[in-house]
């Protein structure tokens, strides 16, 4: 989902602008760009990016400002990390407002709340499960994967949806409070999508996904 430039107070685009431009700043300075220069890695970089494109593509005509489709943003993170991860979806974005499918004034909100704030929980909860749990293939799945992706998405929605709640005119508020349960149904598409996606790259190409580590996840005992 994604929301339109006449949504929100002024102030909070301009925020916006602000916020996603000390991100980006901090994405520059340590992304791991010496991965995309195998031809494989940035095929691989430049595919995912198409693949978001027409996933945000495929999408009901917008309600209340707010138009729904699901992520792919935890994909992007387990197979490139969270810098690459931020820097690609803000790719994908700026391919949406070239073809006039997205406000540009719009742009670093929906930058913030569609990659930013995604990738960071997706990666998080990575983190976390890699710090506390033990190295399985299938709590990779169920909790990097299908449970990071569930929060990803059900987290994003719903500060998306509250800001237009709140700040938005009473039209637009009442529908915000309306769609915002469905966010829990978004968050079980978005899992299991997520969920399907990384199994059949680790059975078939595991070298595709950046997180995913053999001697870890699929030793013994």
């Amino acid at each position: 989902m994604n929301i339109s430039a006449a949504v929100l107070p002024s102030e909070w685009y301009l925020l916006a602008h602000l916020c996603l431009l000390g991100v980006m700043v901090w994405v520059v300075r340590t992304a791991p760009w010496r991965l995309l220069g195998a031809n494989l890695q940035s095929h691989l970089f430049l595919g995912t990016c198409v693949s978001l494109l027409v996933l945000w593509s495929i999408r009901p005509p917008a309600l209340g400002g707010v138009e729904v489709h699901l992520l792919g943003a935890t994909v992007f993170t387990l197979m490139f990390g969270p810098q690459l991860a931020m820097a690609g979806m803000a790719l994908v974005l700026g391919a949406l407002v070239a073809m006039g499918h997205m406000d540009p004034a719009a742009f670093s909100i929906n930058a913030l709340l569609l990659g930013v704030l995604p990738a960071s929980l997706s990666w998080g909860i990575f983190r976390l499960a890699e710090r506390l749990l033990p190295g399985n293939i299938f709590i990779y799945i169920f909790v990097s994967a299908f449970f990071g992706a569930a929060i990803a998405m059900g987290l994003s929605g719903s500060s998306m949806l509250g800001l237009v709640a709140t700040f938005a005119d009473p039209a637009q508020s009442d529908f915000a409070l309306q769609v915002m349960p469905y966010c829990l149904f978004l968050a079980l598409a978005e899992a299991t999508l997520t969920g399907m996606v990384i199994t059949m790259m680790i059975v078939y190409r595991p070298e595709w996904v950046g997180t995913f580590d053999d001697a870890r996840h699929l030793r013994r005992g």
